[in-house]
């Protein structure tokens, strides 16, 4: 049981990681500008632009596409917040004078925020079944599922 209370906090924090756009370029090509958060990676970031394609391929009335380009970008960055030193003494005073010093300093780092995205962007080209080049194409349907109709209605928001 313990696995699980871990695992959900980190299942919540992915469920809203990412999105993507698409841009038509014309009537049967898009672009997709996709972005998903430090935790899903560029694998995550990948994962969200091909599946927004094929959800946008049929949104806009095509069953298959073909990825004609792709380019990938990193903004991830930490930055480590200051930190706090607590030092604990002790004075002795031992007769004639002499005084005996002990100290101990420790530091605790801050917290290390994680900001930025993962980015990918896609050049797509779309196609009916039976057009010329559909047959090289992917097809849209397959590539997201049996969910296929309830992810083309809400869109992709994770990187799961």
């Amino acid at each position: 049981m313990k696995h699980v209370i871990l695992v959900l906090p980190l299942m919540g924090a992915l469920a809203a990681c990412a999105g993507a756009q698409a841009t038509r370029t014309s009537a049967n090509t898009m672009v997709i500008d996709a972005g998903a958060a430090p935790a899903c990676g560029s694998q995550g970031a990948a994962k969200v632009a091909a599946k927004s394609a094929a959800v946008e391929t049929i949104r806009a009335g095509y069953d298959r596409y073909i990825i004609t380009g792709a380019a990938s970008q990193n903004n991830v960055s930490t930055t480590q917040m200051p930190g706090q030193f607590n030092t604990v003494g002790s004075s002795t005073y031992i007769g004639g004078g002499y005084r005996s010093y002990s100290a101990t300093t420790t530091y605790a780092p801050g917290p290390t925020i994680v900001s930025g995205s993962h980015d990918r962007q896609l050049g797509v080209v779309m196609f009916r079944n039976g057009e010329l080049g559909a047959e090289n194409a992917i097809d849209a349907r397959q590539t997201l599922g049996v969910e296929w109709a309830d992810l083309v209605k809400s869109g992709i928001h994770t990187c799961l």
